[in-house]
């Protein structure tokens, strides 16, 4: 492949990237030491809380992809034998999981159809069971476009006296996340979604009571390049040298907030939801139907059924050979059952909806399978003009 080969984004990240935040990565490099560049990282702070919708004070990015993120938040609020609550129904809760066990914790999982969410009767009963000191779950399930509601289920993790524990990995830039108005005790993300930012950072925000529990820890974070404890020195005032920052990133990073910050947050919100609308009229007109639970879609990762007929595979090649359009595959349980586009930050946009028809209804006559031609494109062209 052509090096210089613009693909036109719309799988499950990473997202097209502004070139504003390109330009950004190119800036001379600094040490990461430098007043300049400590300026930076206070900026960065501000713009996370901005997005997060957070007061915490413990609010940074972490050196690392938003699996990172969620070693970070699990490495420093588990001591070995603390009971967590993991609550799976795709793939990235089943890999909280993993992390968790593997950093000692007592792991109790819930588990729900793959699509599905989780209502908050079923954590209430997991937590009557069982004495636990973190509940984790996913908010935008990335493997199925499910779409998690949390207010009532951090009410009731908070009447059990345990922390709430949220993957915002695909959410954060793209629908509401208000950690302090839903309680949010712990959260992560990364830059390469919604935020349309290169893959390489991942903010991470804790609440007081979150560092609290971080204080008053009996043994050391096992994962010395993850702790908190030595890596809020660096971010805080003393700025004592833990490890070498990925400047670059981190210039990126502050370019793609600014960019979030001057559209708005609730405008930003409003663009993904309304693309997608019309993305979904799209594609229901083609009889496409999604997999995720009804009234409980993602606006930033559309899950779908591969139609009857249709190669998975060989669809996604030829939409990346001939249109240069790149969409996601099933994992786990749905591989090579569902398509998974994603309508993230900068490439969530109406012109991709309509050239991403387009070219898809041009791969399934391709494979002569049976819809109704032209109504795809004709459908979102409908919506767009209704919202």
């Amino acid at each position: 492949m052509n090096s210089s080969m613009k693909r036109v984004l719309m799988g499950p990240g990473p997202s097209d990237v502004d070139a504003r935040v390109l330009e950004a990565l190119s800036r001379p490099t600094i040490g990461h030491l430098d007043p300049a560049f400590i300026d930076i990282l206070n900026q960065i702070r501000e713009l996370l809380k901005y997005v997060f919708q957070t007061k915490n004070q413990m609010t940074i990015a972490m050196s690392g992809t938003g699996s990172a993120g969620m070693e970070t938040c699990v490495a420093n609020l588990i001591e070995p034998g603390d009971e967590m609550l993991v609550c799976i129904n795709g793939v990235f809760g089943n890999r909280m999981a993993d992390v968790a066990r593997r950093y000692g914790a007592t792991v109790n999982t819930i588990e729900t159809e793959w699509g599905r969410v989780f209502e908050p009767e079923q954590i209430k009963q997991a937590l009557e069971k069982n004495r636990v000191k973190v509940v984790g779950i996913v908010h935008a399930e990335t493997s199925t476009g499910a779409h998690q509601p949390l207010e009532e289920i951090s009410k009731i993790v908070h009447d059990y006296g345990a922390l709430f524990l949220v993957d915002t990995v695909t959410s954060l830039g793209g629908a509401e996340v208000a950690l302090d108005q839903w309680q949010i005790d712990a959260a992560y993300s990364g830059t390469q979604k919604c935020l349309s930012c290169p893959p390489g950072l991942s903010p991470v925000s804790f609440s007081e009571r979150a560092v609290e529990i971080l204080d008053k820890r009996k043994t050391k974070v096992q994962s010395w390049y993850l702790d908190l404890t030595m890596i809020r020195q660096y971010w805080g005032s003393e700025r004592l040298y833990h490890h070498t920052a990925p400047v670059n990133m981190n210039y990126a990073l502050f370019e793609a907030l600014k960019i979030v910050k001057e559209e708005g947050l609730e405008k930003r919100w409003q663009r993904h939801q309304r693309n997608h609308k019309i993305l979904k009229a799209g594609l229901s007109a083609m009889g496409i139907r999604y997999i995720s639970q009804e009234g409980h879609g993602l606006p930033m990762l559309n899950a779908v059924a591969v139609p009857p007929g249709a190669d998975d595979a060989k669809c996604r090649k030829q939409l990346l050979e001939e249109f240069s359009i790149e969409i996601g595959g099933g994992l786990g349980a749905l591989k090579g059952k569902a398509w998974r586009i994603g309508l993230m930050g900068s490439a969530c946009s109406e012109s991709n909806v309509m050239l991403f028809l387009a070219a898809l209804e041009k791969c399934l006559l391709d494979q002569s399978v049976t819809f109704d031609k032209g109504a795809g494109v004709a459908a979102a062209a409908r919506a767009a003009s209704e919202l």
